[in-house]
């Protein structure tokens, strides 16, 4: 039996002082699904991810999670159908670790209402997911920069959404976090049925890691499919203006993208 659609993107159109940034894009995201957003800087990764969230309006289509339209929806009832982790989250300096992902739970909160128990109980299932209960009591500032997006994740995560959107979820971390973090969603899809949606810089983990691509070139999607499908050295060579090899990874069989330079082509079928 097919699932159903968690996210859908219908002829979305923004444009920006006379620019183009999207151009009738259109996606279908299955609940349950990793689903990545790559292609080069300033196709609109950030800017779609921004519509789909409700933070930017589109000037025209339409967005829809769970089956409901994004434009009917109220702030609170959006932030429950929808958490984000955007690309350079702020935090004040004055805020510790706790502090930061109670305040996840304000869309299940009443008017001047404060949090209870129970909600220091799913903050606390939350951190021991991202491994930052250790940090309850440390300054956000303090923090690395991985730990502080394990933070933010698990800030995203109480809010009790059945739909996570990150943008660069692993841009400036090194080798080591990238891969805590990117295990830590596919451990989340796997035991809570979490759809994920990513944009991302870094192909050859986007292939690992997601289910489903979307290559994104000039405001519109250039591709979508499974990863083999999306990562060929034609995709993105029209996309990036790069030569590539794909092979093909050792280990998880996924698509692993090899510079060969400017001027030979080389594609590697393995």
């Amino acid at each position: 039996m097919s699932r159903e659609s968690a996210v859908r993107v219908e002829r979305v159109q923004i444009n920006f002082e006379g620019t183009v940034i999207l151009r009738d894009v259109e996606l279908n995201v299955t609940q349950g699904e990793i689903f990545g957003l790559i292609g080069p800087n300033g196709v609109g990764k950030s800017t779609l991810i921004n519509v789909i969230s409700g933070v930017v309006s589109p000037d025209s289509g339409r967005i829809f999670l769970n089956g409901y339209d994004v434009s009917h929806l109220k702030p609170k009832e959006r932030a429950r159908q929808v958490a984000v982790v955007p690309q350079n989250p702020s935090s004040s300096p004055g805020f510790k670790a706790l502090d930061m992902v109670l305040m996840g739970r304000n869309p299940h909160l009443g008017l001047l209402e404060w949090e209870g128990h129970y909600d220091l109980k799913i903050c606390q299932k939350a951190m021991e997911l991202t491994n930052t209960w250790q940090f309850r009591d440390r300054y956000v500032r303090s923090l690395s920069g991985g730990e502080r997006q394990l933070v933010f994740i698990a800030r995203a995560l109480v809010q009790e959404a059945s739909v996570l959107l990150l943008d660069e979820p692993t841009s400036h971390l090194d080798i080591g976090f990238q891969s805590e973090v990117l295990e830590l969603i596919r451990q989340l899809r796997s035991s809570s049925g979490l759809t994920v949606m990513m944009a991302m810089h870094d192909m050859t983990l986007a292939g690992q890691y997601c289910d489903q691509l979307a290559l994104m070139n000039k405001g519109t999607v250039h591709s979508t499919g499974e990863p083999e499908e999306v990562l060929t050295s034609d995709n993105i060579y029209r996309a990036f203006g790069a030569n590539v090899t794909i092979i093909k990874h050792p280990i998880h069989g996924t698509p692993v993208i090899v510079p060969v330079g400017s001027n030979v082509r080389k594609v590697a079928d393995e």
